[in-house]
């Protein structure tokens, strides 16, 4: 209370006490009124807003939804295409797989066929082998062609190597000792020198004679032309007389007079010695080659015209000949084909 109203008298103070207590219910109960308007207003607008809330959250969940729908809708079909395309697939691949059980089948089949019928790789190459090494075998034997074999040789070597297996070494092995032996073995080159005897052969019968060369260099004698012509006559007689005899000094009196079916025979004989001394020289034969030239030789120096250059050429070339050395040892190939014997001894025991 303010201080002049304290200072009026009671009575007069009285009756507004009075409406200062009756209308302060009032005011409350007023102000509560209001206060619950408030409220309710405020409840109404949250309720408002809650259900608009609400609202937009049912419309977007709706929208949500039938998207949710849509889209489960495409993945069904999607989906059902998937699964329709995987059970043509596994239709497919089952056909696919049936058919390669078929033919793999097949090839197997046509494998263990072609087993059967044909030997493996490695057969067929220590057959080839074996097959080389014989021949190369023959070779030394029968004509001792040492270059020929080792060319061989180092064929089957080339193709062992081409294989790369290594059962193989130990054949390669005794390949490589048996072309070391080879490759010491001197040379001789039988096939040029059998030429130059057949070219010797070729001239035999172009070679003149001993004894026609001395009659031939005997001049005629010449007739002066002042002697009358009964004088011609008798000398003519007397030189035909003389062709019948004739003596003459000679180099070699065992020297015989060949006539002309002989000089045919001595001349068929010369080549056939040189023959001879050909195939001696293919086998190899030292005693035999030697003993035919020599023959050769000695019948070259007494029959035939030693100061003739084709007789001396040919007598060279003899001497030439009788100075090879083939009385070196050929080698064997036995090493080489007992390797390759056992090789194919051990693989037909897994077989067996």
């Amino acid at each position: 209370m303010t201080e002049p109203e304290a200072d009026r008298p009671a009575s007069s103070s009285q009756p507004p006490r009075v409406f200062a207590t009756a209308s302060a219910p009032t005011r409350l109960a007023l102000w509560a009124w209001v206060a619950l308007l408030v409220i309710v207003a405020a409840i109404a607008a949250a309720w408002l807003d809650a259900r608009h809330e609400q609202r937009e959250l049912r419309v977007e969940l709706a929208k949500r939804l039938t998207e949710i729908d849509a889209t489960q809708q495409a993945t069904r079909a999607i989906v059902k295409d998937a699964q329709d395309n995987l059970r043509d697939a596994q239709a497919k691949i089952a056909l696919l797989e049936n058919r390669l059980g078929e033919s793999q089948t097949q090839q197997a089949a046509l494998e263990a066929l072609y087993r059967e019928l044909s030997p493996s790789r490695d057969e067929w190459a220590l057959t080839e082998v074996e097959q080389v090494l014989m021949l190369a075998s023959q070779q030394l034997q029968l004509a001792g062609n040492v270059r020929g074999a080792l060319a061989a040789l180092q064929v089957a070597d080339t193709k062992l190597q081409r294989l790369d297996r290594p059962q193989f070494v130990p054949l390669r092995r005794a390949l490589a000792r048996d072309m070391d032996r080879l490759k010491a073995v001197p040379y001789v080159d039988v096939a040029g020198l059998s030429l130059r005897l057949d070219e010797a052969i070729g001239q035999i019968d172009a070679l003149p004679m001993a004894f026609d060369g001395r009659l031939d260099a005997l001049p005629p004698p010449a007739s002066p032309q002042s002697e009358s012509g009964w004088r011609r006559l008798l000398k003519g007689a007397w030189q035909e007389i003389r062709q019948l005899v004739r003596i003459e000094n000679v180099d070699h009196p065992e020297l015989p007079l060949l006539p002309p079916e002989q000089k045919f025979f001595l001349r068929e004989n010369l080549k056939l010695r040189l023959l001879s001394a050909r195939f001696a020289l293919l086998f190899r034969d030292q005693a035999t080659f030697r003993a035919d030239l020599t023959a050769a030789d000695a019948w070259l120096a007494r029959y035939f015209d030693t100061r003739s250059k084709p007789v001396q050429a040919l007598q060279t070339l003899l001497g030439q000949l009788k100075a090879i050395d083939m009385t070196s040892e050929l080698p064997g190939l036995a090493a080489s084909l007992d390797a390759v014997r056992v090789l194919q001894i051990a693989r037909d025991k897994p077989q067996r």
